[in-house]
């Protein structure tokens, strides 16, 4: 008898270590139990920048590649048409006006606003200039369910002196991420000058998206055996724009060949606008984006680690067609980046989950960035923190198919985007979209599904329903104690009339004449072409 238990025992063991042995040999097939995250976030990418959402121009294949493998929402916004409040939005779940930061950190606001010399009424509401150490952000949620976390790339959320790091706010890693919202210390090219970003000798002209990329994908690498969360947040396609002389070359004779436009500016209402999308420069580093989401989605496969990885592809805002070097153009959309249109806010976006999954584009869903943090916890199986993530909804029921109840969106800028846009807030119900401008107290009132490019506005033929959507935009506003611009005394209304009327005249012949140069088969931009040609 006890022999016979003393063999059961000893089957029971040699299953138990078999049992084991399979798991183990399951686990390296298939990754870890826990779904990892990769979520990448492009600066100033434009809804119309890619391939599959119509341009002609930029050549985006594996991102569209990677919107042919998960869900693309057409409907998708940013929180704000500039960056640091958009990317707080990612973070904490919360719209602008609940978080503070409503404009990007480094803006000028109150009377020194007049030191930007842009003679406007009003003067800038004051905002906050680091994201909320006292938020639990989604990195900080992952990290405590066991997740390596990593950041890289842009951060524009705070800085050492506040105490607003990456690694202050759930990151064990921060490759690149500062106070600065540009590559402004080195540019695009190695060395890049990036106090959190070591250069190395054998890395001299690589583009800053491949160093980012680099760094990403060795992370994934060392962390392959344990849930990780890796946040890749590209310095482009912000300004300064630059790319090599190869690929200026191939877009230049790109647009050469589908036909050159003579002019390539309209008169805006602040500052000349982009009309055509025929920046070759421009289109080189979005190919080189293209390029590093190609190499990250190899590294993933490469690793077997594709089908237990959420990925996340998104903007911070819409395209730059005004302002700085006018990079783009919203292909029918009004407005860009810093405007309170369509084009400043629509981005696109797309998820893909962490399992095989048939493909779709949701054209019903309105989303915006703030919905992501409550997405990727449930699809991590992670409990959702609504008390965190106040204006965000999971988006999970739209992944599965269902649908979600629609909901009215905020925004809430009180101030003047560097590239034209003036003080207003915004509300989207039922999709009726009413902007207030706080210069003169008035609203514009659109219908968006018969008029996407906001050419009609019916606020005269529908005045009850504009007044409704002000009072209720308005009250939204005063429950979140939110800033407003205030009158400025020394307002001088003709020195703007002139500000606006040189714009449109010399600043617009300036930035052709630039524009013809930079599509001139002579041209270069130095000797090293921003140092791509260093080796």
């Amino acid at each position: 008898m006890i022999f016979r238990k003393v063999v059961l025992c000893l089957i029971l063991v040699v299953l138990f270590i078999g049992c084991k042995q399979n798991q183990k040999s399951l686990q390296n097939e298939i990754g870890p139990t826990k779904p990892n995250v990769l979520f990448i976030l492009v600066d100033d990418l434009g809804y119309s920048d890619l391939s599959f959402t119509g341009s002609k121009l930029y050549e985006t294949p594996n991102i569209d590649n990677l919107a042919n493998s998960g869900v693309f929402f057409a409907k998708s916004y940013a929180t704000c048409a500039v960056c640091s409040p958009s990317r707080a939005s990612i973070l904490n779940g919360k719209f602008p006006a609940r978080h503070g930061i409503t404009t990007f950190i480094g803006d000028k606001s109150g009377q020194e606003h007049r030191l930007r010399k842009r003679h406007t009424k009003l003067l800038p509401a004051n905002y906050k200039k680091h994201l909320d150490t006292l938020d639990i952000v989604m990195p900080e949620v992952f990290k405590k369910q066991g997740y390596k976390t990593f950041f890289a790339g842009k951060w524009h959320l705070g800085g050492k002196e506040n105490k607003s790091l990456p690694t202050n706010h759930g990151f064990d890693i921060n490759a690149g991420g500062y106070h600065k919202g540009g590559p402004y210390s080195g540019g695009y090219f190695s060395p890049f000058h990036n106090p959190y970003l070591k250069d190395y000798p054998e890395e001299k002209g690589m583009s800053l998206p491949m160093k980012l990329t680099k760094e990403t994908n060795a992370f994934i690498e060392k962390n392959k055996d344990v849930p990780f969360f890796a946040y890749l947040s590209f310095y482009a396609v912000h300004t300064p724009l630059q790319t090599s002389k190869e690929k200026w070359k191939k877009f230049r004779d790109k647009i050469e060949k589908s036909g050159y436009k003579n002019n390539g500016f309209e008169k805006g209402d602040v500052l000349p606008v982009k009309k055509y999308q025929d920046h070759p420069v421009y289109a080189g580093l979005i190919e080189t984006v293209d390029e590093a989401v190609g190499s990250l989605l190899d590294n993933l496969k490469r690793l077997n680690l594709d089908k237990n990885t959420i990925i996340v592809f998104t903007s911070d805002n819409g395209g730059l067609v005004s302002g700085n070097d006018f990079s783009t153009a919203s292909l029918g959309y009004k407005g860009g980046k810093g405007m309170q249109w369509e084009g400043g806010t629509r981005v696109p976006l797309i998820i893909k989950p962490p399992q095989s999954f048939k493909s779709k584009i949701d054209t019903l869903t309105r989303v915006t960035g703030a919905d992501l943090y409550p997405t990727l916890l449930d699809l991590a199986n992670i409990p959702l923190m609504p008390e965190h993530h106040k204006d965000g909804v999971s988006l999970l029921p739209v992944i599965n198919g269902e649908n979600i109840s629609e909901r009215p969106l905020y925004w809430h800028f009180p101030h003047y985007g560097n590239q034209g846009g003036k003080p207003y807030s915004t509300l989207i119900e039922n999709d009726y979209k009413l902007i207030h401008f706080w210069e003169d107290q008035h609203s514009e009132l659109y219908y968006l599904p018969n008029d996407k490019f906001e050419k009609q506005d019916l606020s005269s033929k529908l005045p009850n329903k504009t007044s409704q959507m002000t009072e209720k935009l308005i009250s939204w506003l005063e429950e979140k104690n939110v800033k407003y611009p205030v009158i400025d005394s020394l307002y001088d209304p003709k020195k703007e009339k002139y500000l606006i009327k040189y714009n449109n005249t010399v600043l617009k012949n300036k930035i052709e004449l630039k524009r013809k140069e930079m599509l001139s088969p002579e041209w270069t931009p130095n000797k090293n072409w921003w140092g791509s040609d260093i080796k």
